[in-house]
């Protein structure tokens, strides 16, 4: 996923009109040659930086110099410049704050408002798949979920969603717990005596890998349907399942329909939040 941009700009006033605060506007130029640096997401010669950031070399020269010597930035033998070991600390100590539901809580009700959906939130806890937070639509529908419910792995699309990103020699044991969650299914349903997921079950995590979604119609509630996204954190494990939930027929349920493609930007954006800027599936079973 591409990032935003982070420019360091003027900082303006209130939408009150409130006077503009004074900055330094050297650090305008600053700012754009690590947004073109971040963007690019590669080391960079001084002449490919200053083109993607809109300025001369000459005048991007000095200000790269001045990041180096503070280790904003750094440079390889054949001359590009790349992130440094400030710029990794800020980093770390920038992630190190983050919290995957305060940032995901900040997408639930705009989702629910946008979706006319009920949204959940859900973490892998020391039982399986939990449910932490629970929009309820404004449409009337019967979904059985509370906070604190524990789903199953096999038969519900958020659980489905956290078994596809857990590391292969955890999944065995998570689902061995299965009969004990919601709708659970007896671990011999998706694994071999050895440990092996059978074929129906691996081919249905690996499609939820191929398209960072998965969906549930009709099951576990008649006649509500479900649609579930992973959200990743900076090191690409999963930080938390986003899922929107509705009655059967009150949306498109597809997996790349409109809904679908709500549901899909909001999991990006939270991912984004967490660090998540490649969203490649680590450590995914076979």
């Amino acid at each position: 996923m591409k990032s935003t941009p982070h420019a360091l700009t003027t900082v303006e006033g209130d939408q009150e009109g409130e006077r503009s605060q004074r900055g330094i506007q050297s650090l305008d130029s600053t700012g754009a040659l690590l947004d073109a640096l971040l963007e690019a997401g590669r080391p960079l010669p001084l002449g490919d930086l200053a083109r993607l950031a809109g300025m001369p070399a000459a005048k991007a020269f000095p200000h790269l110099v001045s990041l180096q010597k503070i280790g904003l930035l750094a440079r390889d033998a054949q001359g590009s410049f790349f992130p440094g070991t400030l710029s990794l600390e800020l980093g770390l100590a920038a992630l190190q704050r983050l919290s995957p539901l305060r940032e995901a809580e900040a997408e639930v009700a705009p989702l629910a408002q946008a979706t006319g959906l009920s949204v959940a939130l859900a973490v892998v806890g020391p039982l399986g798949p939990t449910v932490v937070r629970l929009e309820e639509s404004s449409r009337p529908q019967h979904v059985s979920l509370r906070i604190g419910t524990v789903l199953s792995m096999v038969h519900t699309a958020i659980g489905r969603v956290c078994a596809a990103h857990l590391p292969s020699d955890m999944l065995a044991g998570a689902l061995a717990m299965d009969a004990i969650r919601m709708e659970g299914a007896h671990p011999d349903s998706v694994c071999h005596a050895d440990g092996n997921l059978r074929h129906d079950y691996a081919e249905r995590l690996r499609q939820i890998r191929l398209q960072a979604m998965d969906q549930a119609l009709g099951r576990p509630v008649p006649g509500i349907h479900t649609l579930a996204a992973p959200v990743f954190n900076h090191a690409g494990q999963l930080a938390l399942v986003m899922a929107v939930m509705g009655s059967s027929g009150s949306f498109d349920t597809a997996i790349e329909g409109e809904v679908a493609q709500l549901l899909r930007a909001a999991a990006h954006t939270v991912s984004w939040r967490l660090g998540a800027f490649e969203q490649a599936a680590p450590m995914a079973p076979e």
